[in-house]
């Protein structure tokens, strides 16, 4: 029996968000009694073992090259394989985009109840109940799984990140892949930007700002604050800013420890994809914006006015 830990990786590189996977893993693991094990698919130029210091103790590494393009249905197939060879009885993901496409898959495959969105470490007290939201955040279920095999994907920004000493056993597993029934002929990637999906602080804008040409005042605070940017579903519909950046019920739905909002009246579609945030500022001229019932701090006034005061106090509070 153990804790299997499904962990992200992309061009080699192992996500941040699988750090928080892996501590969450490697807790309900302790909790159980059993040992936390980790699964890497494709190749990898980081340091698996030193995963460790998040509590993993053995690291399973299937290096096929066919596993550097992500396919959900070849993934899942290759996880039930290392499932069984690792006896898993629970499996473990991020509650990403990777993530949302394999679990239900492997647990469809399995036969193993799922609960996707986790929030918080599961109630061994009577059983296996795991909390998660619903409702786009308006509240919380506690989904009781009975099934041998359970599966969990956590809610990114849900469990702290711990480091302690120690390193993982890293060993190849041998496990048939099958060849992939979907051909990607081009891949565009961005880049030079912070991912939304690994943003610890965000700046958004919505229709506020009143154009394009004045995204340069949200820009410079993004930039001085270190933070990813974001926008809401009307300017990216309006062009303004790419689709990646939208924020949102039908666009990314992010969690970070600051969200920063600038001139968003805050419908509830965007703030489905928002509200797991830490802390949640909003700066709106309009003192009936929706968006401030949900705000830990607001400002009512002028973006053009006090977004470049803000910049200027962040610069000079870091030297900049």
């Amino acid at each position: 029996m153990s804790v299997l830990i499904f962990i992200d990786q992309a061009d080699g590189q192992i996500k941040k968000a699988a750090h928080e996977v892996i501590c969450y893993g490697a807790r309900i693991a302790e909790m159980l009694g059993t040992t936390a094990e980790g699964i890497v698919l494709g190749t990898v130029t980081d340091d698996l073992a030193a995963l460790g210091k998040y509590g993993v103790k053995k690291i399973h590494h299937v290096k096929s090259e066919q596993l550097n393009q992500f396919d959900a249905q070849v993934f899942a197939n290759v996880l039930a394989q290392a499932v069984a060879a690792a006896s898993a009885e629970v499996v473990v993901f991020s509650n990403n985009v990777d993530g949302k496409a394999i679990a239900p898959r492997l647990s469809a495959r399995l036969k193993a109840g799922l609960v996707a969105g986790a929030i918080a470490l599961p109630d061994l007290t009577t059983g296996f109940i795991v909390k998660k939201n619903v409702f786009s955040g308006k509240a919380f279920a506690n989904v009781s799984l009975n099934t041998t095999i359970k599966i969990i994907s956590l809610n990114g920004n849900s469990y702290p990140v711990t480091e302690t000493s120690g390193s993982s056993e890293v060993v190849s597993l041998n496990v048939t892949v099958a060849g992939a029934k979907v051909k990607v002929t081009s891949v565009n990637k961005v880049t030079g930007e912070v991912p939304l999906s690994e943003a610890e602080l965000v700046v958004s804008g919505g229709r506020g700002l009143k154009g394009p040409e004045n995204w340069g005042i949200l820009e410079d605070l993004a930039k001085a604050l270190g933070a990813a940017t974001a926008c809401s579903r009307p300017v990216a519909d309006a062009h303004w800013r790419p689709h990646h950046e939208h924020v949102g019920q039908t666009g990314f739905a992010i969690a970070p420890n600051l969200y920063v909002a600038l001139g968003i009246s805050g419908a509830i579609q965007h703030l489905a994809g928002v509200n797991r945030s830490k802390v949640i500022v909003v700066i709106n001229k309009d003192a009936e914006a929706p968006f401030f019932k949900a705000a830990d701090y607001g400002i009512v006034g002028d973006v053009f006015e006090i977004v470049p005061k803000i910049t200027a106090a962040v610069k000079k509070l870091k030297g900049i």
